[in-house]
């Protein structure tokens, strides 16, 4: 006992020494300074495979107003690589500090726990330890967190937790005691404060934002990010929980409502490409608006037409040029003659269809799956997509009234640009200037990306790289198709998540 309160009078001490080094700004927002990260190429290609992932996995199995308000609590956000934007809070009597990545799709809080001694990432992060809080209470419960690129376990346990100014009483969080992914270990971040909706929380915890409004440590529930994509620049951004900051957008915002709870999902309309049609999502499609992901996911026949677009170099699929060559007359004509996109690879074979979805083609027998082995049941599914890929790119062409020659050479050439397994797409540096712009639809208005807004750029000189920032993800109907805009689009346009009137908003970052 003399022990821990001797830990807790060192711990407190130190505390108090560096307390007066957060200070509350003029305009009535609270700030902290921190640092920031250059743009590293190998880390890009870990955060891509790591964040491109995170919706395959059990949690979207799960898914089924002056210049700074006086009311606002705002927390600066460190730029990592342009792909990672974290804060620091503090947990804990006296506050341990820790870095997280503020994540709109996810609920849970966890850091990395002084008890987690097998797992590499922890040995290169800060630590919570439970022995020098005063506040600390022992929950007794495991937990598990399942993303698309590994996993944390740990015990779930309750301490006080500090975000800026604000103190939230009692948090129940995860000290993470296994960190199961590469990605933990090269990311700046300790741990992630999730900002979604409890419908996707972990173990029945409240999640941080729902006990900010329970406490009433904030008066108006709503919260708001500007992420700076200046990569030199020395703040990387602002979280404001309870308010907006005026200086960082302009004009005002445009609000879709809320579809489905768990995560920030709203209703998208039309893609453009260079201001064209792409003739996907006219009749809508799901999006989510995700602060913990960097990049742009879309469905990959969407983001094979960008590739296209900007000569991104991807993987040369054989299988789907030898469906336009094998199958596109008969596709043509089946598509000439009305009958449903959805139903035309399964009356040529290579997809079923029970009546309402696709069914990918599977093997009949035990015999034939061990005699041809899992590889067969990987070529149908491969088969499948290419051909319903084929199917969208044709319909689309047919809308512009363009030749049937026109059109198998186009669609050809998209085969050549269908993105790589793990999304990372190069292209040359000199054809940024000339490549198209690239339009959303929310809510009837039209939200535009630049080259320069929507490629990474890292290095210098002759090292200089650039990537497409789209990846693929395809997600099937009931749920798909959907989109998931990540760091990218909302470096562009601020925004705001209203929790009170159930919508999100977007306005011109400045």
């Amino acid at each position: 006992m003399k022990m821990r309160q001797g830990y807790l009078w060192a711990a407190f001490c130190l505390w108090a020494l560096t307390f007066p080094l957060l200070e509350a700004s003029s305009d009535g927002l609270v700030r902290i300074g921190l640092k920031k990260w250059r743009i590293d190429y190998k880390r890009i290609r870990a955060a891509k495979m790591a964040r491109s992932t995170k919706y395959i996995g059990d949690r979207l199995k799960s898914m089924y107003q002056g210049a700074g308000d006086s009311d606002g609590e705002a927390v600066l956000l460190r730029n990592y690589m342009d792909a990672q934007y974290y804060g620091e809070i503090g947990i804990g009597t006296p506050p341990q500090n820790f870095t997280v990545v503020f994540d709109t799709g996810s609920s849970n809080l966890w850091v990395p726990s002084t008890k987690c001694h097998f797992s590499i990432a922890c040995l290169f992060h800060s630590k919570f330890n439970s022995r020098l809080s005063a506040t600390y209470v022992d929950l007794g419960k495991e937990g598990e967190i399942h993303y698309g690129s590994g996993s944390i376990s740990g015990v779930f346990s309750q301490d006080n937790v500090q975000v800026g100014s604000l103190s939230i009483k009692d948090q129940v969080f995860i000290e993470a005691t296994r960190e199961a992914s590469l990605v933990f270990v090269l990311g700046k971040f300790d741990g992630i404060l999730g900002l979604g909706f409890d419908e996707i929380v972990v173990g029945n915890a409240t999640p941080v934002w729902y006990n900010m409004l329970h406490q009433s440590v904030i008066h108006e529930d709503i919260f708001s990010f500007w992420l700076n994509r200046d990569p030199l620049a020395t703040e990387g951004g602002e979280i404001v929980f309870g308010g907006v900051d005026r200086r960082h957008f302009k004009g005002q915002h445009i609000y879709a409502p809320i579809t489905q709870k768990g995560y920030w999902q709203f209703e998208m309309g039309e893609f453009l490409i260079g201001y064209k049609s792409t003739g996907f999502c006219e009749a809508g499609c799901a999006a989510i608006v995700d602060s913990g992901t960097s990049l742009i996911a879309g469905p990959t026949a969407v983001v094979t037409e960008i590739n296209h677009a900007i000569g991104a170099e991807g993987i040369v699929s054989q299988e789907c040029k030898e469906v336009v060559s094998q199958y596109g007359n008969m596709i043509w004509d089946l598509l000439i003659s009305r009958v449903q996109p959805e139903k035309v690879c399964t009356q040529i074979g290579l997809c079923n269809y029970n009546g309402s979805l696709v069914v990918r083609p599977r093997i009949k027998t035990v015999v034939a799956e061990e005699e041809e082995g899992n590889g067969t049941r990987v070529g149908n599914e491969v088969w499948c997509t290419a051909c319903e890929m084929t199917v969208i790119w044709i319909q689309n062409q047919l809308k512009q009234r363009r030749t049937k020659e026109i059109i198998f050479s186009y669609v050809t050439e998209l085969c050549q640009s269908l993105p790589s397994p793990m999304g990372e797409s190069v292209v040359d540096c000199g054809r940024v200037p000339f490549m198209p712009d690239v339009t959303f639809t929310i809510a009837d208005k039209h939200f535009t990306l630049t080259p320069k807004e929507y490629i990474l750029k890292t290095g210098e000189g002759i090292t200089t790289v650039c990537l497409s920032g789209f990846i693929a993800l395809d997600v099937p109907p009931p749920r798909g198709p959907l989109w998931i805009l990540g760091d990218i689009f909302m470096g562009v346009y601020h925004t705001v998540f209203d929790y009170g009137n159930l919508q999100v908003g977007f306005a011109e970052a400045i």
